[in-house]
């Protein structure tokens, strides 16, 4: 547990150090109060993806697979998005359609990729348990948490003054996307940090354009998607 502990303190902590740097860069013209709420958040959502560290009664049946805690972090994050709105957050099923082509079009690109690093990189088969956790709780609980409340309370902090390619962006896509991929990256042990770069860059940069496809079609929708796919198809090649 106090590894973990370390672990969150150093998730949060360099996401806390990405949000200010993005602040300096941004002249001071940030809402702090989101900034923190943001933070606190992160804080809520990883005691409740590791069931308090172990200490939440909550079995779902004998899985190798984290059901239980996705599930609690999943409901946090619909949760939030109820106080925020379901719209605002990206959770709904209503698209722009002025952002689908270009959505759709960078989609296409992200699932040729993930299908040719499958196919690179092969895998032994799945079993029933492992592919259907890949290919529903890993894009439901991440993309409604880093590219739904998350990013909506970043959005709030530093704004989104720029239009990237018609998505309208800022310094919490930035934040987000970093704090997507220092969670896959970040380790504790020994007593020190260590930060695995090629896994922050495979994950960090991904998460961006995620963060475009769900700025560009206001839902988490096609994201939630895109994730999954990434995940299972390396089971299914």
């Amino acid at each position: 547990m106090a590894d973990a502990i370390w672990v969150l303190s150093g998730w949060v902590g360099g996401t806390a150090a990405a949000g200010l740097l993005c602040a300096a860069m941004a002249r001071g013209r940030v809402r702090w109060l989101w900034l923190a709420t943001a933070l606190l958040l992160m804080v809520a959502y990883d005691v409740l993806l590791t069931r308090g560290y172990g200490s939440i009664p909550l079995d779902f049946g004998a899985s190798e697979w984290n059901w239980e805690g996705k599930a609690l972090a999943a409901a946090l994050s619909l949760g939030v998005a109820a106080l925020l709105g379901f719209r605002r957050s990206g959770v709904t099923l209503r698209q722009y359609r002025t952002g689908w082509p270009g959505a759709l079009a960078l989609s296409a690109v992200l699932v040729a990729v993930y299908l040719g690093l499958a196919l690179y990189f092969p895998t032994e088969p799945a079993d029933a348990d492992t592919l259907a956790f890949q290919l529903t709780m890993p894009g439901l609980d991440e993309e409604l948490f880093y590219r739904g409340v998350l990013l909506v309370m970043l959005n709030e902090a530093f704004g989104r003054p720029l239009s990237v390619l018609g998505a309208p962006m800022g310094w919490g896509a930035l934040v987000s996307s970093f704090a997507f991929g220092l969670t896959h990256a970040l380790g504790y042990a020994d007593g020190g940090f260590s930060v695995d770069a090629t896994a922050l860059a495979l994950t960090g940069l991904p998460a961006l354009l995620l963060v475009w496809i769900r700025e560009k079609t206001g839902s988490v929708v096609l994201p939630v998607l895109l994730h999954n796919f990434g995940n299972s198809i390396y089971h299914l090649v």
